[in-house]
């Protein structure tokens, strides 16, 4: 706790707040790591505006905060080290801060970046997963903060030529750890870990890897992990690490970030230069195949990751300096955009009435699902900084990160 005291500075308002019991949002894009998020988790009603119940100093990062009943974790970076703190979600208060070196020279091409982390943590069982943009993959007692076991990736990683770090989250599957790692000098490695003690099931390696975090989806009685590399879409079978199919997807800036969205018939992939694209997957006899099924070159989606609610793919385009879009899941017809100037970047969750939008410049939006055109309900700032990552919904509440804090704000009533 002293070096938490000497690292983190605590801010906290005097304010009552409801912690829901059993809120649970455990990795990228939460429980379905698909953006939706439980009717439990969202207001009965939007409140006219927000006051800050406690503030807590946690570093830079783009890494997502989890939540696991009544405590956040959040990875973040206190140079030159990683920091992985415990947070009590209903003081702020630390239960517990770990650390570890991690030095990391930045792409001469992202200088204004900050130096990550960029993959959200998981948790699972217990156990609570990080990985750094250095690769370095950590295993913790999630209620202690011990750490179980880890495995160092770093000498994967280089930042030479335009790999900019490591930033794929990682996902459990059939009881395997699933993470990618390497970089554009190094070719990329697709994981399967035992989450026990860290031991490979399986490596897949090929080119290196993209930003985007995979899912997996399951087609003709296969689970596949479907991610990007830094040219490509791969399909994996999760239980052998055997590729089945791959499709070029390549960006001369090997900006492969938004992650694969399946609609159940469908895979849709998006790239800022690429445009959006939609592709069917078969199996012919015992060979996987790729068609494309359609294509919209002016909704180019860069970093921010679509949800799919009433038929449409809801999400953040870069065209119009950030605009917000309703494409047709089953034609990529676009059915509606924003006027734009919406930002560089925004969260795009999906709840079970409204779009859940927070954007870039900490403005969080919630508008309307279903409409023939975008129209915001409610339109709240937040803050003044940046804020990069996803938050979470925590009924009536709400948890974000900016630049260098862990944020929960309540109702103004």
């Amino acid at each position: 706790m002293n070096a938490l005291c000497n690292a983190v500075t605590l801010t906290v308002s005097l304010v009552v707040i409801n912690v829901a019991v059993g809120q649970k949002w455990n990795q990228w894009r939460g429980p379905q790591r698909d953006g939706s998020v439980a009717a439990d988790s969202v207001p009965q009603a939007w409140p006219d505006s927000y006051k800050s119940a406690w503030e807590t100093e946690i570093g830079e990062g783009y890494s997502s905060p989890v939540v696991d009943a009544n405590t956040a974790y959040v990875h973040s970076r206190i140079d030159p080290d990683e920091v992985v703190t415990a947070v009590d979600l209903k003081t702020g208060i630390a239960k517990w801060f770990k650390k570890y070196p991690a030095s990391f020279n930045k792409n001469q091409y992202a200088k204004d970046m900050a130096k990550g982390p960029n993959a959200t943590p998981l948790i699972v069982d217990g156990r609570l997963f990080t990985i750094g943009v250095t690769g370095i993959l950590t295993a913790w007692d999630s209620e202690s903060g011990q750490q179980l076991w880890r495995n160092d990736y770093s000498k994967f990683v280089d930042t030479s030529k335009l790999f900019c770090g490591t930033s794929a989250s990682p996902l459990i599957e059939d009881g395997r750890l699933i993470v990618q790692v390497g970089s554009d000098v190094h070719g990329g490695q697709v994981l399967a870990l035992n989450p026990a003690d860290g031991s490979e099931i399986w490596k897949w390696t090929g080119t290196g890897p993209g930003y985007a975090s995979p899912i997996v989806i399951e087609l003709e009685h296969v689970k596949q992990l479907v991610t990007l590399t830094d040219s490509s879409i791969i399909g994996i079978d999760a239980a052998t690490g055997k590729e089945l199919w791959t499709i070029p997807f390549p960006d001369e800036w090997q900006e492969n970030i938004v992650t694969p969205l399946w609609t159940g018939e469908l895979l849709v992939i998006s790239g800022t230069r690429q445009g959006t694209h939609a592709y069917r997957l078969e199996l012919n006899s015992s060979n996987w195949t790729a068609i494309q099924a359609w294509e919209n070159r002016e909704v180019a989606m860069y970093m921010s990751s679509p949800v799919l609610g009433d038929g449409l793919i809801y999400g953040h385009s870069a065209r119009r300096k950030g605009q917000f879009v309703a494409v047709d899941s089953k034609t990529g017809e676009l059915k509606w955009a924003s006027d734009g100037r919406d930002g560089d970047y925004a969260s795009v969750l999906l709840a079970p009435q409204y779009l859940v939008l927070l954007t870039s410049d900490a403005r969080l939006i919630v508008a309307d699902r279903g409409s023939k055109e975008f129209h915001a309900h409610k339109d709240y700032q937040l803050a003044e900084k940046k804020t990069w990552s996803m938050p979470v919904l925590l009924g009536d509440d709400l948890l974000f990160r900016d630049e260098q804090r862990l944020i929960r704000m309540s109702p103004l009533h």
